[in-house]
C-alpha cells in the first residue's frame, strides 16, 4: 500500500492512503527517521519505507504544472 504523509501532530503522523484517500494516524516511531510532510511511503511486510520513485514523480508533476501556468 502507498501512503502520503499529510502532517505531523505530536508523536503521530497523519497519513493519506493513496488508493482510498482514507486518513490514518500512525506513531512517528513506526516511520523511517528522515521522513517529512508530503513524502510518499510504501507499507509492505509490516514496515513503512520511503518511496523515492513516487516522491520524484509527484515532484516532477508539480513542477510541470507550475511551468505550464507560467508559460501562458
Amino acid at each position: 500500500m502507498r501512503f502520503i504523509i499529510d502532517r505531523f501532530e505530536g508523536n503521530f503522523a497523519i497519513l493519506q492512503n493513496s488508493e482510498t484517500s482514507e486518513m490514518s494516524e500512525i506513531e512517528k516511531t513506526a516511520l523511517p527517521d528522515e521522513v517529512k510532510e508530503g513524502d510518499a511511503l510504501l507499507f509492505e511486510g509490516g514496515l513503512f519505507t520511503v518511496d523515492s520513485d513516487e516522491i520524484m514523480r509527484r515532484t516532477k508533476r508539480i513542477i510541470d504544472k507550475m511551468d505550464s501556468i507560467w508559460e501562458e
